[in-house]
């Protein structure tokens, strides 16, 4: 196959910055508008711990203090999860729902 052939078609997002240089997953999908607001916080300090501390695949236990950082707290109780709840008990709770609105 002859290389001088070849046509490049990557988006000019695709090419490289600069020489050497890459954007990396979290910002890439931050400049392109895929993360916003809570979800972009919470990657970006997941980002910044594993960067100061060295670790690039933090414990759960250290992103559960990562979330507490961030200030986030159990304040309601555990929700039903759909693939078990029964339909008596998505009913009941979503009628508990409504009568306390």
């Amino acid at each position: 196959m002859d290389r001088r052939n070849i046509v490049d078609r990557r988006s000019g997002m695709d090419r490289r910055r600069g020489p050497g240089r890459r954007r990396g997953e979290v910002r890439r999908a931050a400049e392109e508008g895929e993360l916003a607001g809570e979800l972009l916080e919470f990657v970006m300090a997941i980002d910044e711990y594993k960067r100061i501390n060295e670790r690039p695949f933090p414990s759960w236990s250290e992103v559960f203090e990562i979330i507490h950082y961030l200030g986030y707290r159990k304040v309601a109780t555990k929700a039903i999860h759909i693939n078990k709840a029964t339909r008596e008990e998505i009913v009941n709770t979503s009628n508990d729902a409504t009568a306390s609105d």
